[in-house]
């Protein structure tokens, strides 16, 4: 085996309900203000947690000017929001755009540095002010990574910081804040988890100490995300895949993601797609391009998925993919770059942007050049 380094939370909780334990650990640090990224439907759940810390003197402030993919500009507003209140510690309550800008928030505040010159991997320089992720949706992972992904305006790109120092100190992985997340928002982050284990077993640096934290995530969402779907109160449900969820993070550090998530950056930068949306459309494409090289890895994502075993192992793969694109339709997913009106005249553009990804491109297990690239979104109309 090839040498691996696995970070991860100092500290993971997990389990329904588990979101009260943060008061009884947070008053243990002795810090004063904490900065709070949330959503204002997330209030009602949290609201006897803050209260406790409120009654012990912690000061509080909620950031909840966050909507949907966050951006360079999202990032610095939430900075300057944290500075002005003195936060010595932060919460994200949310889904992936919250944690990522809380992480980033937190690892910056009074740095020098600057946010445009750390997309790539070990830039930052230190460790920041304490904190903490909470996931209200199964799907990014972010709570266990050392990834944070924002939106470059000036090149209509997402881009990766990826630190050490993302890692959180805490997670709080509670699935009763993901009941209330609507059907179409818990399909596509499930699809985006399903992607991240997906793409961690099957990369070119998969490394048997991920591999059992892939192929469980893979087995618990893609048993359980329909069932979540048709059903937000689905408690064994939405605890299956806030575990596959974190397993999927858990995988994006020392292994990380590859081709369906270069393709999909080009999909989020410039047409504001979804994450999860992007990937779910992508995954079966990129799927049936990959197979010819690794067959059997893919044999074992559908047996993992609950795909029965055909004669040969390219047979079984083919039915692994056959059954993700199902359920992602099951799930109300639209499978086509037409349907969420991606005129077919971006392809070549979009395909030549996605090259520029190479930080995930050099991890898938086939080498993926422009003109693949343009076939595979070709193939998506």
């Amino acid at each position: 085996m090839r040498n691996i380094t696995l970070l991860q939370p100092q500290k993971t909780v997990f389990g329904t309900g588990c979101i009260g334990q943060f008061a009884d650990d947070y008053l243990q640090l002795g810090l004063k203000r904490l900065f709070i990224a949330t959503m204002p439907v997330i209030r009602p759940m949290i609201a006897d947690v803050i209260s406790r810390l409120e009654d012990a003197g912690v000061s509080t402030m909620f950031y909840e000017d966050v909507h949907g993919e966050p951006s360079i500009t999202d990032f610095k507003a939430m900075l300057k929001a944290a500075e002005d209140f003195e936060a010595d510690s932060f919460i994200g309550i949310g889904g992936g755009s919250i944690l990522d800008l809380t992480k980033l928030t937190a690892a910056l505040l009074g740095s020098r540095q600057k946010i445009e010159d750390l997309f790539g991997t070990g830039l930052i320089e230190r460790r920041g002010k304490w904190f903490a992720c909470a996931p209200t949706t199964a799907g990014t992972g972010s709570e266990m990574s050392p990834n944070a992904i924002l939106l470059d305006e000036r090149d209509a790109l997402k881009k990766g910081v990826v630190s050490p120092y993302l890692i959180a100190d805490a997670a709080y992985v509670d699935p009763r804040l993901t009941w209330s997340v609507p059907a179409k928002i818990t399909a596509e982050t499930g699809m985006d988890a399903l992607t991240h284990c997906i793409e961690a077993y099957t990369n070119k640096f998969a490394h048997p100490m991920v591999d059992m934290y892939a192929l469980k995530g893979i087995s618990l969402i893609a048993r359980n995300l329909a069932k979540a779907v048709n059903d937000g109160n689905d408690a064994d449900a939405r605890e299956a895949l806030a575990a596959g969820s974190m397993y999927g993070g858990l995988c994006l550090g020392p292994v990380n993601t590859a081709a369906v998530h270069a393709l999909s950056y080009p999909l989020g930068g410039e047409y504001h797609v979804s994450h999860g949306l992007s990937n779910a459309i992508l995954l079966p494409s990129v799927m049936r391009f990959n197979i010819v090289v690794d067959a059997k890895r893919y044999a074992e994502v559908a047996l993992a998925c609950g795909v029965e075993p055909d004669a040969t192992d390219e047979e079984t793969a083919v039915r692994g993919v056959e059954f993700v694109a199902a359920l992602s339709k099951e799930c109300g997913i639209p499978t086509t770059l037409a349907e969420i009106g991606i005129p077919r005249s971006a392809v070549p553009h979009m395909a030549k942007a996605a090259m520029d990804v190479q930080r995930l491109l050099k991890n898938n297990p086939r080498n993926v050049t422009e003109e693949d690239a343009v076939n595979i979104y070709e193939s998506l109309y």
